[in-house]
């Protein structure tokens, strides 16, 4: 698919010629949820869009992206053998990580729950920035390990393109959410190839010590992206809960137990006790992060979907956590290396989920399964509404600034203040001031 410019849709190509200004080179890094994804029969060239899109969503996602995890290579591999799930990389990589669904009536609505690097890239393009020449986007298929190799190959082919395009300068990494994460594991893995091309990174929103409210009820009930009329649109929680069971980077955002957390991260659960067949009583259980597991197990155990005519189990998959394990084994160990700054950027004064409760005293849960069908209560904490603001502030990286900003997990990269930020760490500024649309908007979930 090639990125097709109009006067109706903001920033053209022609907005980004002209001569080159002085910049060192720019690389944008997405989270979770936060690239295009595209599927295609392996032995076709079609490719249609399945994340995001607005329009026959659930069905295309059943369809292409709902997946299990391979153990013996360490990939999640879509259901359909034949399906291949590709990530864009038109527009020197940003076209899948500027307007997730960028088909006609999005655009033309400015439908801004998927709007999501847009505004930043129009901000630096405003402030001298080319694309592909000192500007890049680097999207990828998120549903994967943060330290699989095709990730990390990716990561850094785009880093080789953005140093020798821009004449041999130094990248800065601007990097949102889970992207965060993935940058970490490569640091850690290709230290010398940071080193070389990385001159600075400034990272927004990431759950560096995980973001456990989210993450364990996303594995137990899933994540509903919309909220009212829009989400019968829309992928439904169900249908995405199928997926995330079987999402390697989901399991690597669970809380770290390792973290010294201000106050440990618990699931509580009402439980309907039979002592005997005319006495019932009522107990709340609770599960800190490692006891966790043995409940992800037992609400887990019977969990399957429907694909192709056949049952397909989806029960916790210890497989995935053993490697989540040696992931976070990874994050603890990764060291900021020598002559690389490094700018975090946090999100605070929103409620963010933290201990995760289901049932209720006079609606206690009985088996264990019935989880998957509860609406969960939350204790809040600080942060962005997705990541607790202790958790993103708690990078082990010696920090040239360390910011907390108020705003929501993806609103954060088109908030005013972060953009101020960024250009002062990047020093630079706008060349003009440019006209501010006005955006249409809905209701939408966050997504790490």
């Amino acid at each position: 698919m090639k990125w097709v410019s109009c006067p109706c849709w903001g920033t053209n190509d022609d907005e980004n010629a002209g001569e080159v200004v002085d910049r060192d080179p720019v690389l944008l890094v997405s989270g979770m949820g936060g690239s295009i994804l595209h599927s295609k029969k392996k032995n076709s060239k079609s490719e249609i869009r399945v994340w995001v899109r607005i329009f026959l969503a659930n069905l295309a996602f059943r369809q292409s992206l709902w997946s299990l995890y391979n153990p013996k290579t360490g990939y999640t591999e879509p259901l359909d053998e034949d399906i291949e799930i590709l990530v864009p990389d038109d527009d020197h990589g940003l076209y899948a990580i500027d307007i997730l669904d960028p088909s006609w009536f999005v655009k033309l609505c400015h439908l801004t729950e998927v709007y999501h690097f847009h505004d930043m890239i129009e901000m630096l393009v405003g402030c001298g920035y080319k694309k592909g020449t000192t500007l890049f986007g680097y999207g990828y298929d998120f549903r994967q390990s943060n330290r699989i190799d095709q990730l990390m190959l990716g990561l850094k082919k785009k880093l080789e393109t953005a140093y020798k395009t821009s004449g041999e300068r130094k990248v800065t990494i601007i990097s949102h959410s889970m992207g965060g994460v993935m940058v970490s594991c490569f640091m850690f893995l290709y230290p010398e190839v940071f080193s070389k091309y990385v001159g600075k990174w400034i990272t927004i929103a990431t759950p560096f010590q995980g973001a456990p409210g989210c993450i364990n009820d996303s594995l137990l009930t899933g994540v509903q992206f919309v909220e009212g009329l829009e989400s019968f649109f829309f992928v439904s929680r169900w249908t995405m809960h199928q997926l995330l069971v079987e999402c390697p980077s989901i399991y690597e955002m669970m809380g770290n137990p390792d973290f010294k957390w201000k106050k440990q991260p618990e699931i509580r659960v009402w439980r309907k006790k039979t002592e005997n067949k005319d006495e019932t009583s009522v107990e709340l259980e609770t599960f800190g992060l490692v006891e966790s597991i043995d409940l992800f197990n037992d609400a887990l155990m019977n969990n399957e979907l429907s694909y192709g005519g056949n049952k397909v189990a989806l029960p916790f998959n210890f497989s995935i956590l053993e490697w989540a394990s040696k992931t976070r084994e990874i994050l603890n160990k990764a060291q900021l290396p020598d002559g690389v700054s490094f700018y975090n950027i946090y999100g605070v004064a929103q409620d963010t989920p933290f201990d995760v409760c289901y049932g209720s005293e006079t609606s206690p849960i009985g088996d264990l399964s019935e989880i998957c069908q509860t609406m969960p209560e939350y204790t809040y904490v600080d942060g962005d509404g997705t990541v607790p603001a202790e958790s993103a502030a708690a990078a082990q990286f010696k920090s040239v600034a360390s910011v907390g900003v108020s705003g929501t997990h993806r609103g954060l990269l088109h908030d005013k203040r972060v953009f101020e930020l960024i250009q002062q760490w990047l020093g630079v500024e706008p060349k003009k001031k440019t006209k501010q649309k006005h955006l249409r908007t809905h209701k939408v979930a966050d997504s790490g």
